[in-house]
């Protein structure tokens, strides 16, 4: 018997649409397509904002919004000039938030970025003032420029989103995001941050030099401007209650199973594979499972596909696995192996 949607490419959303909206049982409903649609327009509009400045760059924004609905903080890492500071600063100025900015240096200790113990000589007792790290977007300027020690002071306000100091936890404000720069290029000075350090960031995007189309439009855009402001006119289109809100909905959206066995299969793979020293830890999954969710989203979609998971694969997975000293000598990159990998997967249909 012919299926009555063959010929009407509209019917089968629609009946899909309806039987998620009648069952009871059902994970989604309908008004859960309504709110994604306003995830992504409100997005739609940050991405706008910041294309106002940034000429190109395209994935890395997207990579950064979508680190930004999943919870997660990123690395971002391409030699000086590539927009990498000036696009974490837009990001700040397109949300209602608090923002600080720190500049990594070798002399850079502990108590400079989380705070110190000060007596008050009133109260006769001492005062903890926090940090510049107690804010919601955290830029850290060249992270491998501080020392191990400076370093390790972010862990656990990276991951457990708290301070403790004195025995006294203080914790962070909600959302709360870290974006860190480094630059891959110049070594000397620097203190390569640990596997420990890296696992904490969500995801590590790698940034390259722009097109010739693109260079030639900054250079455009650069001689209209002149001395004008670039961040003056940015407006602010998103609040922290909003983010909040859109993060909520997100976790909501329903995975298939066969989308679920899918990226274990990937990680697993990783620890499996004889190309890498060191494979994908189940954070890496969880990380994987959360962008792809976001990904759809910005997408508007309420439902996660195979390619959300191969887009996502290497900026969530490429900095948590250690190339075999065998295969780096061959030439081989952990973006190589990557796609290997997950292209030796079958796709789920």
């Amino acid at each position: 018997m012919e299926d009555p949607t063959m010929n009407n490419p509209h019917s089968a959303d629609e009946y899909s649409e309806s039987a998620i909206s009648s069952s009871d049982h059902s994970p989604l409903h309908f008004s859960t397509r309504i709110e994604i649609d306003k995830v992504s327009d409100k997005f739609t509009q940050v991405r706008n904002e910041i294309a106002r400045v940034i000429v190109g760059q395209k994935d890395m924004v997207d990579l950064i919004l979508v680190a930004l609905l999943s919870g997660g903080h990123v690395l971002l890492e391409g030699v000086p000039g590539v927009a990498k500071t000036i696009t974490a600063r837009l990001l700040a100025k397109t949300m209602d938030t608090s923002f600080s900015r720190i500049q990594f240096t070798p002399d850079l200790m502990p108590s400079d970025i989380l705070g110190t113990l000060v007596f008050d000589a009133k109260k006769s007792d001492f005062e903890y003032k926090k940090g510049p790290v107690f804010t919601h977007i955290l830029l850290i300027d060249e992270i491998n420029r501080a020392p191990a020690k400076t370093q390790a002071a972010l862990f656990e306000v990276m991951e457990e989103r708290q301070v403790t100091m004195d025995g006294i936890t203080y914790p962070m404000s909600e959302p709360f995001i870290v974006l860190a720069t480094q630059n891959p290029i110049e070594q000397e000075g620097t203190y390569r941050l640990p596997e420990a350090q890296l696992d904490r960031f969500l995801m590590k995007i790698e940034i390259g030099y722009p097109e010739l189309e693109d260079e030639i439009e900054i250079l455009h855009r650069e001689q209209r401007l002149k001395t004008i402001d670039k961040l003056a006119e940015i407006q602010k289109v998103l609040t922290g209650d909003e983010i909040t809100a859109f993060r909520n909905i997100v976790a909501d959206i329903a995975v298939d199973d066969s989308i679920i066995q899918y990226i274990a299969r990937i990680i697993v793979q990783t620890r499996q594979s004889s190309m890498l020293y060191l494979g994908a830890s189940p954070r890496a999954s969880i990380a994987l499972l959360k962008t792809s969710r976001s990904l759809a989203a910005l997408k508007g979609r309420d439902f996660v596909t195979p390619e959300d998971i191969k887009q996502m694969a290497y900026p969530v997975i490429g900095h948590r696995v250690v190339v075999a000293p065998e295969k780096e000598m061959e030439g081989l990159t952990a973006e190589m192996i990557i796609k290997q990998i997950v292209d030796s997967i079958e796709i789920p249909r």
